[in-house]
């Protein structure tokens, strides 16, 4: 396999988990982009957020979407954010089969309910903070994917059905 597996869907979708059974079954390696983000600039996504802003950050996005794009036949598992921005979805489409893992927004809910680690979730009002993410976002998921799954299945099953799909 030559081409790119990118993973794309909401925060809590299940895209790094999911990478990683998909990793176990294909062989093949995955990069998240969080964390390889993380790595090259020796803090965690919240510290950037807070040092720099969201801008800051999605210009390090872009960059890390540009640069693994140029590798082959590995798993690519995006930030909730990252195929957004439509200069990320063309940097990975260059090299790869985006695939949207799809969650309905009450199972997000559930997921998500005790995490403090995602900054754009840090609101008094979260529910209402993930409901206007949800919106915005899925759209635009729906747009960049070549492919949609069902996420509410387990993280192993979703990603056998990934190799199915996408023939890997």
């Amino acid at each position: 396999m030559s081409k790119n597996i990118i993973l794309c869907g909401f925060m809590g979708c299940g895209k790094t988990t999911v990478g990683k059974n998909l990793q176990k079954r294909s062989g093949m390696n995955m990069i998240d982009t969080d964390a390889y983000i993380e790595k090259n600039q020796g803090m965690k996504i919240s510290e950037i957020f807070d040092k720099y802003g969201e801008s800051y950050f999605r210009d390090l996005e872009y960059d890390a979407c540009c640069e693994l794009s140029k590798k082959s036949g590995i798993i690519i598992s995006t930030g909730g954010g990252a195929l957004t921005f439509e200069r990320n979805v063309q940097a990975l489409k260059k090299n790869g089969t985006i695939v949207l893992i799809d969650v309905p927004l009450d199972a997000i809910k559930e997921r998500l309910k005790n995490d403090t680690t995602r900054p754009l979730l840090q609101r008094p009002d979260k529910d209402e903070a993930m409901r206007e993410l949800y919106e915005k976002r899925m759209p635009l998921y729906k747009k960049a994917a070549d492919i949609i799954v069902d996420g509410e299945f387990p993280p192993l099953q979703v990603a056998l059905n990934i190799i199915h799909i996408a023939k890997i």
